[in-house]
C-alpha cells in the first residue's frame, strides 16, 4: 500500500489521534458499559439480563436487534446470534428494535475508517483499528451502515444471549439443588436429566437477573450452532406480506394532524419573498409555519389530512435567493474539471509512477477519462415522521438509521434535553443511506411544537424527497496505464474528483466540527483493491460544490468500482490478455481474491463460446470487508441490449445466513445495474430537474436477468454484505457491452449511449 514517509502526515492523522486518544481516556472508562436501557422499560413480570435479552415469567423471549431493518434482514440475523447462544429458535422469541441508547453504539462502523486496505493486518494498520474502536465507543453512535451491523454484533451479541444462558442456568441450578453443570437446555427450558426436572427460563429469571453476570462467558464452537450458518425465515416478513402497520408511514395516533414540507428548491437558499395566503386559505389548512434547519430552509403546512398538506405546499409562492453552486449541470461538471487539474491527496503510491511513465512508448500508454453523475436513494416509501411534543417531552416515530442522531439533534432543535425524547424506530420501506439523514426527523419535530399537544404525521411528497436528497455525488476521474512487454500493466495512475461526502455529511449533522485530512470516500475502491502492480498512485480531489452529497450504498466503492474495473478491463483489452486471467495474475497475492475469481468465472463458464450477438462482461471490487466477483452476460435484441444473467462469488468471511447473504447481493447488484442503465440527478437553474420515477427509473421486472450466487467463506475475517453486490455491477455491465458492441461506454448512465430491452 501506500509509503509511510509520502502520505503519513496527510492520512494517519486521525487514526494517530484516535490511539491517543484512546490512551487518554484511560482503559477502564473505555471498558466500563453503558447501562442497559431495557431496565427503565420492563414489563410486568419481565426481567432484563442486558440490553440485549428480556424475559418474562410466562416464558415470553424478547431479543433487541437495534439495527435499522429496512429489508436487508439484519433484525433476523443479529436475532439468530443472541437466539443461537441462549439455545432457542427464532420461532420461541419476539425481536424489537428497542430504545436510543449508546448501549447499542456501533464500533465496527468506524473501525476500518482509516486510511487502510481491508487487507492491510500491519502493525500501523491494526493500532488505528483499535484506535478507531476506541472512538466508536465514545461517540456512541448507534447506527446502521457501511456493511458493519454483523460485525459489530457478532461478539457482543451472542455474548448477551450465552450471559443470559448461563445466569439463567445458574438460577435454576439453585432452585433444583443441584449443580449447574448437570443442567442442559434446549428451546426456552433447563432439563435436569437424572431427576426428570424441568424449568422453564421464565420460571427463573427474575432470579437469573438479579445474579452477576458470569466472570467468562462460553461461547458455541461454530460445529454446535443450529441457527448460524444456515438459513433461517425472516422474522419480519409475515408482517410485510399481510401489510401490517409496521412502517413509519403507517403510524397512527389519536387526535393526529398531519402535514407535509414545502423546502427550498435551491438548496441552502433562503425565500427572498413568500406569499402563503392563498394555501393558508385552502380547505384543510391549520397553519403555515417557517423552517430552518442544517438541511435548509422551507415551510411545514399543519392541516386536517395529507392531501389538503400536499395541494396548499403546491399553493405556496415563493422566490428564492441564488445558490452558492454552479447553476447547472454543465458548470458542475467544469468544477470537477477544474478540481481534477489539482494535486490531491495521495492514498495510494507505490513504486515511482512518475519515473514509470517519463520513458513510456506511446504504444504502451492507455488512457482514459470516466464520469458518473449525482444519484438519489429513491427509497420506495418517501421520507416521513411523525412527532408528538407535549408537557416538554417529544415522541418521534420514524425509520431511521440512526436513533441517536435523531435524539440528539432534535433535541437541539426543539430546545429540549435528550432525555425528554423518545424515539420509536419503525421499519422502513428501503434506506441506502438516506435515512440516516435527519431533515424528515427534524421538520417532524419543529412542526409538533405548533400543534398544541396534539400528534403531527408530516409525510414528504415523492418530488420533495427527490429533490431534496443528500445525493451520490458526481465524479470524473483521469486514469493511466503503462503496460510491459507482456502486456501486464507496470503503472497506473489514477486520479478522481467529487464533492466530499465526509464535509457535506458534517455540515449537515455536525456543523461546529471541520473536516479532518483527505476524504478517502473519494478513493474508495480503488486505492484499497488488492492489485499488485510495481508503480500504483491512486489520488483524490474534493470538489468545492456544495449539493448535499451523502452515503448512497456502497457510498465511494459505488464509483470507484466503475472507474477502477473499466479501466482495468481497458488494460485487459490494450495488452491482450484475458481480463479474468489479468486479474488473476494481478491479485496472486491474496487467495481469497484469486478463489472468489475463480469460482466466478467457473460458474458463469467464462472462456467458452457463446452464441452470436452474446457477450460477458467481469468485475471484481473489495469493498466492507468482502471481496466479490460479478459477471454480467448480454444480448444484442432488435429491442436493445439484454441483460440475460449475472453471477456473483462473494467471500464474506463467515456467512451467517447464506439465504439472506444471496437475497443482499442480488439486491445490491440490481440496485447498482438500475444506476448504470438509466438513472442520474441533473441540474438546471440550481435545482433537481427529476421529480418522481418517470425520469428516475430503476430496472424494471421484465428487464431483471436470472442470478447465480457462490457464497464463499475463505478469508479469516468477517465481511460485510448489504452493500458489497453494487461496486461490480456497474463495470461488469459496461465490459459485458464492450465486449458485446465494441463500444467502451465511460461515462454513466449507461442509456445515453445504448438502448436496453
Amino acid at each position: 500500500m501506500a509509503r509511510v514517509g509520502k502520505i503519513a502526515r496527510r492520512t494517519f492523522l486521525i487514526g494517530a489521534a484516535a490511539v491517543a486518544g484512546g490512551v487518554a481516556v484511560g482503559y477502564y472508562y473505555y471498558r466500563k458499559p453503558f447501562p442497559n436501557p431495557l431496565e427503565a422499560e420492563l414489563g410486568k413480570g419481565e426481567a432484563t439480563f442486558n440490553p440485549y435479552v428480556k424475559i418474562g415469567a410466562d416464558n415470553t423471549i424478547t431479543i433487541v436487534a437495534p439495527r435499522a431493518e429496512m429489508g436487508q434482514g439484519i433484525s433476523t440475523t443479529l436475532a439468530a446470534m443472541v437466539a443461537e447462544e441462549l439455545d432457542v429458535g427464532l420461532d420461541r422469541v419476539m425481536v424489537e428494535h428497542g430504545p436510543a441508547s449508546h448501549a447499542y453504539y456501533n464500533a465496527a462502523i468506524l473501525e476500518e475508517g482509516g486510511p487502510f486496505a481491508f487487507f492491510d493486518e500491519s502493525m500501523t494498520a491494526q493500532a488505528v483499528r483499535s484506535g478507531l474502536g476506541v472512538v466508536g465507543k465514545f461517540l456512541a453512535l448507534q447506527g446502521t451502515g457501511g456493511s458493519a451491523s454483523t460485525r459489530d454484533g457478532f461478539d457482543k451479541m451472542r455474548q448477551a444471549g450465552a450471559a443470559a444462558r448461563q445466569m439463567l442456568v445458574a438460577a435454576a441450578a439453585q432452585k433444583l439443588g443441584v449443580a449447574a453443570a448437570d443442567l442442559e437446555t434446549a428451546d426456552g427450558s433447563i432439563l435436569h436429566k437424572a431427576s426428570g426436572k424441568s424449568l422453564t427460563y421464565g420460571a427463573v429469571a427474575a432470579a437469573a437477573a438479579v445474579m452477576a453476570p458470569p466472570a467468562e462467558v462460553r461461547l458455541k464452537d461454530r460445529a454446535d450452532w443450529k441457527l448460524l450458518g444456515k438459513p433461517q425465515k425472516r422474522i419480519d416478513m409475515l408482517a410485510k406480506l399481510t401489510g401490517a402497520p409496521i412502517f413509519g408511514i403507517d403510524v397512527r395516533l389519536p387526535e393526529m394532524v398531519y402535514g407535509t414540507v414545502k423546502m427550498s428548491p435551491r438548496f441552502w437558499s433562503k425565500p427572498v419573498k413568500a406569499d402563503l395566503s392563498k394555501a393558508e386559505k385552502m380547505p384543510g389548512v391549520i397553519k403555515i409555519v417557517p423552517l430552518e434547519t442544517n438541511y435548509g430552509h422551507g415551510f411545514g403546512i399543519i392541516a386536517n389530512n395529507t392531501w389538503a398538506a400536499f395541494k396548499a405546499a403546491e399553493a405556496i409562492d415563493a422566490q428564492w435567493s441564488d445558490p452558492e453552486y454552479p447553476l447547472g449541470s454543465a458548470a458542475i461538471s467544469d468544477v470537477l474539471k477544474q478540481a481534477l487539474g489539482t494535486k490531491g491527496s495521495v492514498m495510494r503510491d507505490n513504486g515511482d509512477v512518475d519515473t514509470a511513465f517519463a520513458d513510456a512508448p506511446r504504444e504502451k500508454i492507455v488512457e482514459a477519462d470516466y464520469a458518473v453523475p449525482y444519484l438519489a436513494h429513491a427509497t420506495m416509501e418517501p421520507m416521513n415522521a411523525t412527532a408528538q411534543f407535549r408537557d416538554g417531552v417529544l415522541d418521534i416515530w420514524c425509520g431511521n438509521q440512526a436513533p441517536t442522531l435523531v435524539r440528539q439533534l432534535c433535541a437541539n432543535a426543539v430546545g429540549i434535553e435528550q432525555d425528554k425524547i423518545n424515539v420509536h424506530t419503525t421499519f422502513m420501506g428501503g434506506g441506502f443511506g438516506r435515512r440516516v439523514e435527519m431533515d424528515y426527523a427534524l421538520c417532524a419535530a419543529l412542526m409538533a411544537k405548533e400543534t398544541g399537544g396534539r400528534p403531527i404525521k408530516v409525510t414528504w411528497t415523492r418530488e420533495e424527497d427527490m429533490r431534496h436528497d443528500a445525493y451520490r455525488p458526481a465524479a470524473i476521474g483521469k486514469f493511466q496505464a503503462r503496460l510491459g512487454d507482456d502486456g501486464m500493466p507496470i503503472a497506473v495512475d489514477m486520479k478522481m474528483a467529487s464533492p466530499s461526502v465526509i464535509a457535506g455529511t458534517l455540515r449537515r449533522l455536525f456543523p461546529s466540527i471541520s473536516p479532518l485530512g483527505p476524504d478517502k470516500t473519494i478513493v474508495d475502491g480503488a486505492y484499497d483493491q488488492p492489485y499488485t502492480i510495481p508503480n500504483y498512485r491512486v489520488r483524490g480531489i474534493a470538489a468545492p460544490v456544495s449539493i448535499p452529497v451523502g452515503s448512497w450504498r456502497s457510498v465511494g466503492s459505488s464509483v470507484n468500482g466503475f472507474f477502477h474495473e473499466g479501466f482495468m478491463d481497458e488494460i485487459a483489452v490494450a495488452g491482450k490478455i484475458d481480463p479474468v486471467e489479468m486479474r488473476k495474475r494481478l491479485m496472486a497475492a491474496y487467495p481469497s481474491a484469486v478463489k472468489v475469481v475463480e469460482k466466478v468465472a467457473a460458474i458463469a463458464k467464462w472462456g467458452e463460446a457463446l452464441p452470436a450477438g452474446k457477450a460477458q462482461g467481469m468485475a471484481f471490487t473489495l469493498s466492507f470487508g468482502s471481496w466479490v466477483g460479478e459477471i454480467v452476460q448480454v444480448a444484442d435484441t432488435p429491442a436493445g441490449i439484454r441483460i440475460e444473467k449475472v453471477w456473483i462469488a462473494a467471500d464474506v468471511g463467515t456467512a451467517l445466513d447464506p439465504g439472506i447473504i444471496e437475497a443482499q447481493l442480488i439486491s445490491a447488484a440490481i440496485y447498482g445495474l438500475s444506476a448504470a442503465m438509466g438513472q442520474e440527478i441533473t441540474f438546471a437553474d440550481g435545482m433537481v430537474e427529476q421529480s418522481n420515477f418517470h425520469d428516475f427509473d430503476a430496472m424494471r421486472i421484465f428487464q431483471c436477468p436470472v442470478f447465480e450466487v457462490a457464497i464463499l467463506e475463505n478469508f479469516h475475517k468477517m465481511g460485510g454484505v448489504g452493500e458489497i453486490g453494487t461496486p461490480p455491477a456497474a463495470p461488469a455491465l459496461a465490459n459485458a457491452i464492450f465486449a458485446l458492441t465494441g463500444k467502451r461506454i465511460r461515462t454513466l448512465p449507461l442509456s445515453k449511449t445504448v438502448a436496453f430491452a
